[in-house]
């Protein structure tokens, strides 16, 4: 190990450790998951403590997108065109039954899973889900998002 690389592994970290603990997040919510979205947002279970409590409401200023709800096929170019316009590096955090694969709703109106769309990086299961298990997946995200490696623009290429 060089000394380049002993210096931008440490940077990795400590870039990683701040991304982690700074997420702003924009709720795309359409449906009954967002009482639960609300309610992990509230005091009693506080995702504040966790470094993502500050909601923007442009994608612009967002780097994690919450997408929570039932998304039919008249709404996924909306949806689309959120993500497109976060900031890089963004994340998604599908939230909900509805979301992950379409739920009770079979038929041609509902998306089935919204990785058809965006790219997911945390799935979030349940009808709907419970805050801790919202609080579960964001730790989950947080962990992948201080282990991701930059991509340095000096550093040698293999």
């Amino acid at each position: 190990m060089s000394g380049f690389d002993f210096v931008a592994t440490r940077l990795d970290t400590a870039i990683g450790w701040g991304r982690k603990f700074s997420l702003f997040h924009y709720p795309f919510v359409t449906a009954c998951c967002g009482m639960e979205y609300m309610s992990t947002a509230c005091a009693h279970f506080d995702i504040d403590r966790f470094g993502a409590g500050l909601t923007r409401f442009s994608p612009r200023q967002a780097d994690l997108l919450l997408v929570v709800g039932t998304i039919t096929h008249k709404l996924a170019p909306v949806l689309r065109t959120v993500y497109d316009q976060m900031l890089e590096p963004k994340w998604v955090i599908a939230f909900g039954a509805c979301t992950v694969s379409g739920g009770i709703y079979r038929n041609y109106a509902v998306v089935q899973g919204i990785d058809k769309i965006i790219p997911v990086d945390v799935y979030i299961p349940g009808c709907p889900p419970r805050p801790e298990t919202v609080l579960d997946g964001l730790l989950k995200l947080q962990d992948r998002i201080q282990r991701q490696k930059q991509d340095w623009r000096w550093a040698r290429k293999p």
